[in-house]
């Protein structure tokens, strides 16, 4: 018999969800990415992509996780044995990004501290790198650990791991159902703060100004594709392990929608947020919006404390209010990516949750003290932009063409997601995910490969992108075909009948 755990609402399922696609991408690189392609005309190709891969990559896992019933590796080994290494290629991905993710948590929690009484002082580029950081001057180099982003990372990894430990409905369920609303709750707070400073007008103009020449570039659309990828926790494993816990009678495409548009949703809020302080930054600086945009590190780190030095009033509380946004949209992901790993190694060797959560969570919380040295910022750079760009993209790929195109699975899976949904998904739902998604993913790695074999990405040594960008991405792939090898055991594979799953 089926015993698998399950969530215990279908809110709970929606927020588990959307938490994890609400990340910290949402708030410091959508707003940047935007800006820079297009402005107001940006949305539309931001549109386009959402309906053409977003949406419909959505129901792809939340159709395979419900039908299948299992973590990453235990649903692609349930539907085609010789696929299993896909699901664990995407576990062994999330591994990787939870080691380093838990890490600018804990910078967000430090500032949440530090926002009290405006610690960075007024050169806050040089209190994040050299006073908070004290980054190394050699990238490659580890030194010593840095105490103040080892404390606030060990209390990141204990709340994960609480929350992991407590399972789904008791610990992920009830975690995203306080801190997702807290979240969007304080965001709009400092959204309507941030939209009554001198200057938000012309930060919003910038932001919103359609810029329709570059309508037609395709560097554009590309950036759209790859912002909805990346910012909707596709390809990571998360959506089929979330969809595997759905009850038996759960709307998958109403989920989906539901997903993708909330996610969206709060993009554009962290928009108007952002680039009304930028608006604010400008006119304090007397320059152009244009010199003070940012993403990233940067823009949280450096550019949001200048602006927070100069409010009119109540500074301090809004830098509270921000870096605890930044802390509580984190945390949601962190816990999304780290389940990932806790079942498929639980269904995998069949051992406890516990043990599943201690080893796992356990190991990752130890590989994170790498990112917390002095050269921590250096490692962190590399391996998000590697295991980024050759791993989540490149398998996102890899599984779609295998459903689509190798398994030609597209249609039981579509009769399935047919069956328990509102929303039928058709024609449009197959040519996304068979010719538009491919040929958009296939070319985003095809420009990849070939800007980083031109020049090393961020002018980076050569043997340190080697080591730890090239080298990283192609280990994920090698151990997630070891790890498909070891037999699972007798009935594992059999998937459960309608009458084994509880509704």
């Amino acid at each position: 018999m089926e015993n698998r755990q399950q969530w215990g609402t279908r809110a709970g399922f929606i927020l588990a969800a959307a938490g994890s696609a609400i990340g910290l991408g949402n708030i410091w690189r959508f707003p940047a990415v935007a800006y820079e392609n297009g402005g107001g005309a940006f949305f539309f190709p931001y549109l386009f992509a959402l309906l053409t891969a977003g949406i419909p990559i959505l129901i792809l896992e939340f159709t395979l996780g419900h039908k299948y019933r299992g973590s990453a590796p235990l649903t692609f080994a349930r539907l085609s044995k010789g696929t299993e290494w896909i699901g664990w290629w995407q576990v062994l991905i999330s591994f990787v990004i939870s080691t380093y993710y838990s890490v600018v948590i804990a910078w967000a929690m430090s500032y949440t501290y530090f926002a009290f009484t405006s610690k960075w002082g007024e050169n806050t580029g040089d209190f994040l790198f050299g006073e908070y950081l004290k980054l190394a001057e050699t990238p490659g180099t580890f030194g010593s650990l840095v105490p103040a982003v080892l404390i606030p990372l060990l209390l990141v990894w204990v709340i994960n791991l609480a929350v992991l430990y407590k399972g789904v409905r008791k610990g992920i369920e009830a975690a995203n159902k306080i801190f997702l609303p807290t979240l969007i709750v304080l965001f709009f707070i400092i959204v309507i703060r941030a939209v009554t400073l001198d200057g938000a007008v012309e930060g919003l103009n910038a932001f919103f100004k359609p810029n329709w020449d570059q309508i037609m570039n395709g560097k554009v659309w590309l950036a759209a594709y790859s912002q909805i990828f990346f910012s909707l926790s596709i390809a990571f494993a998360i959506m089929i392990t979330y969809s595997s816990y759905l009850p038996k009678k759960s709307d998958i495409t109403n989920n989906a929608f539901i997903t993708g548009f909330a996610n969206s949703g709060f993009e554009l809020l962290a928009g108007i947020g952002v680039f009304s302080v930028l608006g604010f930054l400008a006119q304090q600086q007397g320059v152009e919006v244009s010199e003070v945009v940012k993403g990233g590190v940067g823009l949280a780190f450096v550019v949001f404390p200048q602006i927070i030095n100069q409010f009119p009033a109540f500074n301090e509380l809004f830098g509270v209010l921000f870096f605890l946004s930044l802390t509580l949209a984190g945390l949601t992901s962190l816990i999304s990516i780290s389940e990932t790993y806790v079942s498929a190694v639980q269904e995998k060797f069949g051992i406890s949750r516990t043990k599943a959560v201690l080893g796992g969570g356990g190991v990752a919380a130890l590989i994170a003290l790498v990112f917390a040295s002095n050269g921590g910022l250096y490692f962190l750079d590399v391996v998000d932009y590697f295991i980024n760009n050759f791993g989540v993209a490149l398998v996102g790929l890899v599984e779609v063409v295998t459903v689509a195109w190798v398994l030609k699975e597209l249609n039981a899976l579509q009769t399935h997601a047919n069956s328990v949904s509102d929303i039928m998904v058709g024609a449009w739902w197959k040519v996304s995910l068979s010719v538009v998604t491919p040929i958009v993913l296939g070319y985003m790695m095809f420009d990849s490969i070939k800007t980083n074999l031109k020049e090393n990405y961020g002018g980076y040594d050569t043997l340190f992108v080697v080591k730890y960008g090239w080298t990283i991405a192609a280990l994920v792939i090698v151990l997630g075909f070891v790890l498909s090898v070891k037999r699972w055991k007798d009935g594992v594979l059999s998937v459960p009948t309608d009458k084994e799953v509880s509704s």
